[in-house]
């Protein structure tokens, strides 16, 4: 395994190498094969890091070390990367979903100008989520991190001649970074405690002596990891970067919502997950704003046009689920849902990013209807992510998501009850979405709706079924006996099992009432908007479609009292102060300088007469403090 686990991150950042410097005279064809080989051949790598990782309770960890990154008396962070379950899982769903973007990409991105560079940007952030989930220390995690946030600037501000996909761009950027000072305070606080930052070092002296760390410490340091976590993952109060990112490529959505940059708090927390487990504290608060997420964010996908945006905040609400059920201590559910997510999800944006390519860019659902007719593969597949993440039975949604409220369940019934909720307004959105796009009839008839090239579909089949199986790794106890192999897989990682103790009867119960809430909530969407008619909408409606005015709350408190502020500082404190200070500091020295400089006249009787005053003066001044020493 040695011999071929540095290819898996090395191979993408090569591709990014060869797009990126010959992006001007490299051919199309030969851009597609090098960036979509390139993680090709990392998830070839990665299935066979998947096969041979040993996993189970048992399981110890596999470390390949490079060299040190530092390497003092009272420091030591190896470059090294640590493979077990997790990590090959995770793998798998980079480098799959990866691919298939990158081979969408190719025929979305087709016409434009800045194809290679797009291509070069995509493996780079293939190459930095691998090696956010390759590290074995905090140090490599980092490094990864903020890799992913860098690209995430790059790709959605990847059209850069738009102002506003420029602020979107920046907007992200500054959120994130938010959150990265609590992962930085975070790692110095670990390495002040446990005087290591690799992870196997600092989970197992918390093993072996837990009472030497207060709850005090880890509940400090979990916060903080938790504060990076939500703006990695887009959570209360820093989730409004997330949506906003649709200013990028389809693709670019794709492959920050499903499969990379927004799970990358799900990976951190699971990791670290003996940590959190005991800070109860933390995982509480964790709990608690996940949930609200997951509902504040549900309300305004109801509410959204714009294909793109109900997406983004189904994404959140999404994740407010995981981490609410992270907050539940089922952490195995939460990495359950991360996979099939990517897959449903990627699904549901590359098919609307087909559809906007079929619909000559347009976004707004208000202006389209009745493209089943028109786009057969693309309405089917995409019938199949809405029911995915909808939860109906059979499908991979039913199974993580069952999993994540019966961890809820057990843990906090009220949080359950939100959860149950969301759920089904989930179910409402995605097929309000689905009706008003593909039922009914064509509401532009200035358009001609076309299917998409092979290049968009195959990925949405594939896509599709993996939608449709993937949950089947983790089938419930209550239908098959040992049939969560997920579970068993993930056992060596995630030192707590979610042991359930709960009824059959009432986790029949449990799942019949939220498939009846779900189809009802599915034939009301169908029924209302399948021949929908825009009109104004008031009240409570209105309110989520404005998104709870959280971006204009955070103008009014936040930016403009910070641009008010800057002004000031720029006005009394920079002009008026330092500015003034340093001219007028500049002028006398100059004018010092220009009366100084008219010694220097040349004349050498001149220079001699200086010579002989100061040598006078020094003598006087000799004889002075000689006598005033006599005298005293």
């Amino acid at each position: 395994m040695e011999k071929y686990i540095w290819l898996i991150p090395l191979i993408p950042f090569i591709g990014f190498l060869i797009n990126g410097l010959g992006r001007n005279v490299l051919s199309k064809s030969l851009v597609t094969f090098i960036g979509s080989g390139a993680v090709l051949f990392s998830f070839i790598l990665s299935i066979m890091v998947f096969v041979s990782v040993p996993s189970g309770a048992a399981a110890q960890p596999l470390i390949f070390k490079a060299f040190d990154i530092i390497n003092i008396p009272t420091l030591q962070v190896p470059f090294a990367f640590q493979i077990d379950a997790l990590t090959s899982l995770f793998l798998l769903i980079i480098t799959g979903v990866g691919f298939l973007i990158h081979v969408y990409s190719s025929a979305y991105m087709s016409e434009d100008e800045g194809f290679a560079k797009f291509f070069s940007y995509l493996n780079l952030f293939i190459f930095f989520m691998l090696i956010l989930v390759m590290g074995n220390n905090f140090v490599m995690m980092f490094i990864g991190w903020e890799g992913v946030g860098l690209c995430s600037f790059l790709l959605i501000g990847f059209w850069f001649t738009n102002r506003e996909y420029i602020k979107a761009a920046k907007k992200a950027f500054i959120m994130n970074r938010i959150g990265d000072v609590g992962f930085l305070l975070a790692m110095f606080w670990i390495f002040k405690e446990f005087g290591t930052l690799e992870y196997v070092k600092v989970f197992h002296q918390l093993a072996i002596d837990p009472a030497a760390f207060t709850g005090f410490v880890l509940t400090g340091i979990t916060l903080l990891l938790f504060l990076a976590a939500t703006g990695k993952s887009a959570q209360l109060p820093l989730f409004t970067w997330l949506p906003d990112a649709m200013a990028g490529p389809t693709p670019v959505s794709a492959l920050i919502h499903a499969a990379t940059m927004v799970t990358a708090g799900i990976f951190m927390i699971t990791r670290c997950n003996v940590l959190f487990t005991a800070a109860p504290f933390t995982l509480e608060i964790i709990q608690y704003i996940g949930i609200a997420t997951a509902f504040v964010t549900a309300t305004i996908a109801m509410q959204q046009n714009d294909i793109k945006k109900v997406l983004a905040y189904s994404t959140v609400s999404q994740l407010g689920l995981m981490f609410a059920a992270i907050g539940s201590g089922a952490y195995i559910a939460a990495v359950f849902h991360v996979m099939t997510h990517a897959f449903f999800k990627a699904l549901l944006f590359l098919g609307a990013g087909s559809v906007i390519h079929g619909m000559h860019h347009e976004q707004d659902m208000r202006k389209m209807g009745g493209l089943k007719k028109y786009m057969k593969i693309t309405h089917i597949t995409f019938l199949i992510g809405c029911l995915a993440i909808s939860g109906i039975p059979g499908l991979s949604g039913f199974f993580s998501k069952d999993e994540m409220l019966l961890g809820m369940f057990v843990s906090n019934p009220i949080v359950y009850a939100l959860g149950f909720i969301v759920s089904v307004m989930t179910a409402f959105y995605m097929f309000r979405l689905y009706a008003m796009t593909f039922l009914g009839n064509l509401r532009d008839n200035h358009v001609h709706p076309h299917e998409s090239p092979a290049a968009m579909t195959i990925p949405l089949i594939i896509l599709a079924f993996l939608s449709v199986f993937a949950g089947y790794i983790g089938i419930p106890e209550l239908f098959v006996e040992h049939g969560h192999k997920l579970q068993n897989f993930l056992s060596g990682v995630v030192v707590i099992g979610e042991i359930h103790h709960i009824a059959h009867s009432t986790e029949y119960l449990m799942m019949g009432a939220l498939f009846v809430c779900v189809i009802l909530a599915i034939t009301y969407a169908i029924k209302k908007y399948t021949n929908y008619k825009d009109q104004e909408v008031t009240g409570i409606a209105k309110f989520f479609e404005n998104k709870w005015y959280i971006d204009e709350l955070y103008d009014k408190a936040i930016v403009k009292p910070l641009f008010e502020l800057g002004y000031v500082l720029k006005k009394y404190v920079e002009k008026a102060g330092l500015a003034a200070f340093v001219v007028g500091f500049g002028s006398v020295s100059g004018r010092t300088s220009k009366n100084v400089r008219q010694l220097q006249n040349g004349n050498v009787g001149f220079y001699i007469m200086l010579m002989v005053i100061g040598l006078v003066a020094g003598i006087s001044i000799f004889f002075i403090g000689y006598l005033i020493s006599q005298n005293s």
